[in-house]
């Protein structure tokens, strides 16, 4: 089985805002298509336009509808005050990361030049025991290769000298439009994910099974903070006037208001 590094030099990951992320799944597209291209087996699917497709994908979104946990708004049974949070899934990159540890054949591992922990394929005999040990059910059996797969934080992307240095990041880095995920090093204190953390607080996803993930997720802020001081209960402002329409607007108006006129006159 492997061991872990007692240290690692860097802690790259993600920092994924969840009070930005929009739920488009532009990040699983990229994800996606980059790895299916390029590092290891290609992510296989099957019987992808019929009945039952199923596929292997390294990144996943999931969306939950919740009511906060908030006394006065339960009370009121206030239906407005339901929130939406899209929570992209991948790998966080454990410190403790217990799927390598269980590992009976070495593939899992983790690098102790970065944190990333990656499986090397050809070592992997598909026993889905580090599936098992995940806790966060980041890893998926490719069916068709008959191996382990997980999010590599795009290595191949990250130190490739041959792309231009704003490409070196993860694809799902590159390709989110709401700037939802950052990537850098958590083990430097100046970077911008660690900056975020510093600013936003992060959510730590099962504390207690104790795998210290590197990733963070910078929480959503409530309803009635991300609206300002407007109540929940609140009728909605009306809309403000629009200034009188000049140039092209102006004619497209006017034309309209005579058609309309002669259409009345014509029906009397």
């Amino acid at each position: 089985m492997t061991q872990l590094p007692a240290s690692t030099e860097r802690a790259l990951g993600l920092a994924i805002d969840l009070d930005t992320c929009v739920g488009c799944h532009a990040c699983v597209i990229a994800c996606k298509e980059w790895n299916t291209a390029n590092y290891g087996a290609p992510l296989s699917d099957q019987d992808a336009y019929g009945s039952n497709p199923v596929g292997t994908f390294l990144n996943r979104v999931h969306t939950f509808e919740y009511l906060p946990d908030d006394p006065q708004t339960l009370s009121n049974g206030d239906q407005s005050a339901f929130q939406v949070t899209h929570f992209p899934k991948s790998c966080l990159h454990c410190q403790d990361a217990p799927c390598v540890t269980v590992c009976p054949t070495g593939a899992s591992y983790k690098r102790s030049e970065d944190g990333i922990v990656l499986v090397n394929e050809e070592a992997c005999i598909g026993c889905g025991l580090c599936a098992w040990a995940c806790p966060y059910g980041a890893r998926e059996l490719d069916a068709e290769a008959g191996v382990m797969k997980k999010c590599t934080l795009c290595v191949d992307r990250i130190y490739n000298d041959n792309l231009p240095e704003i490409d070196r990041e993860p694809a799902c880095v590159r390709t989110c439009p709401a700037g939802a995920r950052h990537f850098g090093d958590f083990a430097d204190p100046e970077s911008k994910v660690s900056q975020l953390v510093r600013e936003r607080g992060s959510i730590t996803l099962m504390p207690e099974m104790e795998t210290r993930p590197v990733n963070a997720y910078l929480p959503p802020r409530p309803k009635t903070q991300a609206c300002g001081e407007t109540s929940s209960n609140q009728v909605a402002a009306k809309a403000p006037e629009q200034p009188n329409p000049q140039g092209f607007l102006a004619w497209l108006d006017g034309a309209l208001a005579k058609l309309e006129a002669g259409a009345s006159g014509s029906s009397k």
